[in-house]
């Protein structure tokens, strides 16, 4: 498995995020908020994946930006473990909580 984060890995779709966060199941470990949905992908991907922080605690774009980049970042380098150890396809949604 290698560590890249492919385009066809990236939660984009619309209809998708708000589909997940009507009906998602989520799980809270402070600073973080994972939002889970069991669906089916057309392609061949096993799960799509995204990132958040709100507006509200982080005022400045560039530290917003930068809290999405380190999210993305620790799940690109530790999605093996989520692979191994999920049958089916999910999509994700990491919020970040904290305030600073």
């Amino acid at each position: 498995m290698s560590f890249t984060l492919p385009k066809k890995e990236k939660l984009k779709s619309k209809k998708l995020i708000e589909q997940l966060f009507a009906e998602g199941i989520g799980i809270t470990n402070y600073p973080l908020k994972l939002v889970y949905l069991r669906t089916n992908f057309s392609d061949d991907c096993k799960c799509k994946v995204g990132v958040t922080a709100s507006k509200r605690n982080f005022k400045s774009a560039v530290k917003r930006n930068r809290i999405k980049r380190l999210l993305r970042e620790s799940y690109r380098l530790n999605k093996h473990l989520i692979f191994n150890n999920i049958e089916g396809d999910f999509a994700f949604m990491f919020l970040y909580l904290g305030k600073e």
